[in-house]
């Protein structure tokens, strides 16, 4: 698939890295801005823009700052959920595109619900990807345990079990399906200049998590502030950040939301799977 490489420069002077994916054919809707989770960046959508922008749609990815190709804050306590939202915010302007459908994964779907409450003119519609209104504390509690290790290791095979080791949970199905960890390690860590594998994002990313902090409450993000606009609201079967409760008062609030369930699979699908493409399909058709 075909996308072209560009940078952006922030209002604090960072460059970002984003990916530009032309629609396949003619443009037939808005364009679409997908954001990743926490550590994550451009490359965890490698498969599921492509597929979008199949659709007839332009495609942007962005990695926030502090992740991939962008540049490291100085200052880490700028990573933070509404400052990576005024990034986007910057960034949206910068390319005259207006509105966009926001396609976020877990803290992607933070940025897309507070640049939604700032800038409303910007969202035409959201794929939230396994977050909610509520963010269960067993889930955040794993998170910190994740990524509380940064070490290096010198094989992709080595990146793929450490992978595995932090992942299997959410992908109990693909247990000794090696091919598939050794993609999942590609997207997730980046061989430097010393010849070694590393975790690709700043580590002062996860300093930001504070365990004392109780998880924050975010329904004055969710309705009104969504309502009139179409959602598709993707949940793991078997996450432990987004809970069934906390989907089913999410849909007891905003009756139009769509909501998809991925089998066998936690924290966060990677929306290429059979459930949730089949939903995002037919969100994308009814979405202008």
């Amino acid at each position: 698939m075909t996308f072209t490489d560009h940078f952006f420069t922030n209002p604090d002077g960072l460059k970002l890295h984003y990916r530009d994916y032309p629609a396949v054919g003619a443009e037939t809707g808005l364009p679409v801005l997908c954001l990743h989770g926490l550590t994550r960046n451009v490359k965890d959508f490698d498969e599921l823009a492509p597929q979008i922008a199949a659709l007839g749609r332009r495609v942007i990815v962005v990695s926030q700052r502090g992740r991939g190709q962008s540049d490291y804050d100085p200052q880490p306590e700028r990573y933070q959920p509404p400052v990576y939202a005024g990034d986007m915010i910057a960034l949206l302007d910068h390319m005259a595109l207006k509105p966009v459908v926001f396609v976020g994964t877990s803290m992607g779907g933070l940025i897309t619900m507070a640049v939604n409450a700032v800038r409303p003119d910007l969202v035409a519609g959201a794929v939230l990807n396994d977050i909610g209104a509520e963010i269960n504390l067993e889930g955040i509690d794993r998170i910190r345990e994740n990524v509380s290790s940064r070490d290096p290791v010198d094989s992709w095979e080595e990146a793929a079990e450490r992978t595995m080791a932090y992942n299997l949970a959410a992908f109990p199905d693909r247990k000794g399906d090696t091919d598939y960890w050794i993609a999942f390690a590609k997207r997730t860590w980046i061989e430097r200049e010393d010849g070694r594998l590393h975790l690709d994002y700043d580590g002062a990313i996860t300093e930001q998590i504070d365990g004392n902090d109780a998880p924050p409450e975010l329904w004055n993000f969710w309705m009104p502030a969504f309502a009139g606009k179409p959602v598709l609201l993707v949940r793991g079967a078997i996450t432990d950040l987004l809970t069934p409760e906390t989907a089913a008062e999410m849909k007891a609030r905003k009756p139009d939301l769509m909501v998809v369930e991925v089998p066998r699979v936690g924290h966060a699908p990677f929306m290429t799977e059979p459930e949730a493409w089949a939903a995002i399909e037919k969100f994308m058709a009814e979405v202008d």
